[in-house]
């Protein structure tokens, strides 16, 4: 019976997970990969192997009370009864947010899971759905391990003046910093550069999906980021709407007679390109839109990203390469061009072939024209391996 690692992801109606079987000294092999979405109306479970062919699907009733705990009790059942009966060792978390205390995967613990559920006003999309998850695990399994992997964690390398906010020093003091998310993300892309571009020293990657950010990497290592105390600041994204003039909050509470929480979910939930297009979140649907607000939000999240990028390079001293990755990033070769357009000024030449024939899901690709004196590449990313891995070195180093 081979001994298995699970990840999970969880939204609040979604819910990703993935099985690596341990082979070998450490080694990881995927097994399953699955999601179940709709959690909350009609939960839909569907899980692919290595190969991509579904070996799980299924359906709970519309309109059921299920929620994460007894899916999750299924999902573990179903992992550990296919390939002839997996045994499961242990389930690695992503964690949005870590603050300031946690720059490292730890193993969870009822005193960890308090303190982390202290931070959910910093990533409150994110974190009480990341912790529900823990939290079902453990009661579906009390015994099993769990470690929480941390979206902060990577970040935690920036110099100081990368961290701090204008602001007194005593704000600083007890962790309104610029913490930065993405970190599983990319920490893979970093790895994956050392293997396929290792001159590259000082690279800006692009994790453009729903939620987007961009991080600047000086030799492996993040020195800037366009996210900061939480996941609400920088590019403007599906529904949030990235940085903003904090003026227009005051307006927005005196004015318009908002309180914090419509303000909270003005601001997460109905801007971005959503509130400007009027018409979709999904960057496919605006591009295949005709309609002049859908033409507007994709103007203004390439506007954005590439206004952003420039920004990066300066904290860089310059700029050797650029990596685009996550939904948009992978599978969207008109950003990936409108964005290298307007970064003709660094040097930057797309090869439009390259670029075109990368729409399909890769893993590593050069985007490049022959004379470009910037290289850009678009590689897929691979949070859950990442979790994985932490998973078992966290294990290791705390085993009981």
């Amino acid at each position: 019976m081979a001994a298995a690692v699970a990840t999970l992801n969880a939204g609040s109606s979604s819910l990703k997970f993935a099985v690596y079987e341990i082979t070998g000294s450490h080694g990881l092999k995927l097994a399953t990969k699955g999601q179940i979405e709709g959690i909350g109306t009609a939960p839909h479970l569907v899980a692919h192997d290595e190969a991509g062919n579904t070996v799980a699907e299924r359906r709970w009733p519309e309109g059921g009370s299920i929620g994460h705990e007894q899916l999750l009790d299924a999902v573990l059942s179903d992992i550990e009864s296919a390939r002839g009966g997996a045994r499961l060792c242990a389930v690695g978390h992503r964690i949005v947010h870590g603050g300031a205390e946690f720059a490292a995967p730890i193993r969870l613990t009822p005193e960890t899971i308090e303190k982390l559920e202290g931070l959910t006003p910093l990533a409150p999309l994110h974190q009480p759905h990341n912790l529900a998850a823990v939290r079902a695990v453990a009661a579906a399994r009390p015994q099993l391990p769990q470690v929480a992997c941390f979206d902060t964690a990577f970040h935690r390398t920036m110099p100081r003046n990368a961290q701090l906010f204008g602001l007194p020093r005593s704000f600083a003091d007890q962790g309104v910093l610029r913490y930065g998310f993405h970190g599983l993300s990319y920490e893979y892309i970093a790895g994956r550069l050392g293997e396929v571009a290792p001159l590259l020293r000082r690279v800006v990657i692009a994790h453009l999906g729903n939620g987007a950010s961009l991080c600047a990497l000086a030799e492996g290592s993040s020195v800037d980021t366009t996210m900061s105390f939480t996941p609400l600041d920088g590019l403007v994204m599906g529904t949030r709407c990235g940085a903003l003039d904090p003026g227009v909050i005051f307006y927005l509470l005196q004015h318009h007679g908002m309180d914090a929480a419509a303000a909270e979910d003005l601001l997460y939930h109905r801007s971005g390109l959503l509130g400007i297009s009027g018409l979709s979140s999904d960057m496919r649907t605006l591009l295949a839109s005709t309609a002049p607000e859908a033409r507007e939000a994709v103007d203004l999240f390439v506007f954005r990203v590439a206004r952003e990028i420039g920004a990066l390079a300066a904290s860089l001293g310059g700029l050797d390469g650029i990596v685009f990755t996550a939904g948009i990033g992978e599978n969207a070769p008109a950003i990936r061009d409108a964005v290298c357009a307007r970064l003709a000024w660094l040097g930057v030449a797309l090869d439009p072939i390259a670029n075109a024939s990368g729409a399909e899901r890769i893993d590593a690709r050069w985007i490049n024209a022959a004379g470009s004196r910037v290289a850009v590449l678009a590689i897929a990313t691979d949070e859950e391996i990442m979790i994985a891995r932490h998973t078992l070195a966290t294990l290791d180093r705390d085993p009981a």
